[in-house]
């Protein structure tokens, strides 16, 4: 194994990178007329591992790795996401929308039917934000071992770097372009997403092309239709379990934590309360009661990490003959596509997978309230 530190010996290897990989624009054909054809793009490729964090903190930094390819002309190779094991990108997203808005293909296509023709085992660099002097650990523990293993991907040198990956700025962009030219560079495989939790402000709206595959929304509607009653419905997520119980403690005092600059802003001016955190059974009853009123909700339906409060949901909501539903799914994505699909939702400020429903619906225009926040509506 070599050790590259790209300030100093990147040249070098750029040399023998330039003269190795196969000329650009190369077409490599399909095996059947009905396959399609990958055409090899000279501007380079960005491929990361979204290793850090369950599926909401994985999100945020894919927006920001949208927006870092983007600006860098690169194409993206969409990684899977990572739960026990990779999950292609295109098996929860649809593809088409995020190529509307840049080069993309799934990782699995472009390990497929490009990467042994242009990026062959033995030419493969792993890229890490490192300080001078570390080296590049892209594969050490999991989850980074079984990502790369799983798409079958061995690192042959290491490349370490200290840029920015904050896309508001030119020069940060420039610096990409000078220290790593696609020409020399064409694959850039990063060990982390070049991505921010939370996500950018300045991102958020790259959100959009997140749009949810054919085979996650036929659940969504077909629970919605055959389960909960026509009419408006208040979807909320409740963040309950011991685990957030415990990083809730003592943050009176603190202006950010995790998520919650979605609803607190990043002035420092506010404050993330216990009640935001970690709500009260009074809040969370108080105000689902108070959004069903007001929106003349049929049913609330309930998203949770482990309590749902049906019974207590039920002694306070039947009396304005409100119905409650939990679903549980398999699959907690498809708790997050019900609740974008619901006519309020109430979320938790501080939680990153209410901040995936949040951005979802501020693509809408749908309204969304937080417990504990004394803005009913943002």
């Amino acid at each position: 194994m070599k050790f590259i530190v790209a300030l100093v010996i990147a040249p070098l290897l750029t040399v023998a990178a330039q003269e190795d990989f196969d000329v650009p624009g190369h077409v490599v054909a399909g095996t059947s007329e009905n396959e399609p054809k990958y055409e090899w793009d000279p501007n380079g490729y960005v491929i990361f591992c979204p290793c850090m964090g369950r599926f909401g903190n994985q999100a945020d930094h894919y927006i920001g790795a949208l927006r870092f390819a983007k600006e860098l002309n690169r194409t993206l190779a969409l990684p899977p996401f990572r739960t026990y094991k990779n999950v292609p990108f295109t098996e929860w997203f649809k593809l088409e929308p995020i190529q509307q808005y840049m080069k993309a293909l799934p990782a699995e296509e472009f390990m497929a039917h490009l990467a042994p023709h242009y990026w062959p085992p033995g030419k493969r660099v792993g890229y890490c934000w490192q300080y001078p002097g570390n080296t590049c650990k892209m594969k050490d523990g999991n989850p980074f071992g079984p990502f790369w293993d799983e798409l079958d991907v061995e690192f042959d040198e290491y490349v370490t770097y200290q840029l920015s990956y904050d896309m508001d700025y030119q020069r940060h962009v420039d610096q990409w372009r000078e220290r790593f030219p696609s020409d020399k560079h064409p694959v850039l495989a990063l060990r982390g997403a070049p991505g921010s939790f939370p996500v950018q402000d300045t991102n958020r709206h790259l959100h959009q092309y997140l749009v949810w595959s054919d085979m996650i929304m036929e659940q969504v509607e077909k629970y919605i239709k055959e389960t909960l009653p026509d009419g408006p419905f208040v979807g909320i997520h409740l963040r309950n379990g011991q685990d957030w119980a415990n990083a809730c403690k003592g943050l009176d005092k603190a202006t950010s934590f995790m998520a919650s600059p979605q609803c607190l802003g990043r002035t420092g001016n506010k404050r993330v309360t216990q009640e935001i955190c970690f709500p009260s059974n009074k809040e969370v009853l108080h105000r689902t009661e108070a959004v069903a009123k007001r929106i003349k909700a049929k049913s609330v339906f309930v998203a949770t990490d482990r309590h749902p409060m049906l019974e207590d949901f039920r002694v306070r909501l039947n009396p304005i003959n409100v119905q409650v539903f939990h679903l549980d799914p398999w699959l907690p994505q498809i708790d997050l596509a019900i609740l974008g699909q619901s006519d309020h939702f109430i979320g938790n400020c501080v939680s990153s997978f209410t901040e995936f429903v949040k951005r979802e619906r501020d693509v809408h225009n749908k309204p969304t309230s937080f417990w504990g926040y004394d803005e009913d509506s943002i």
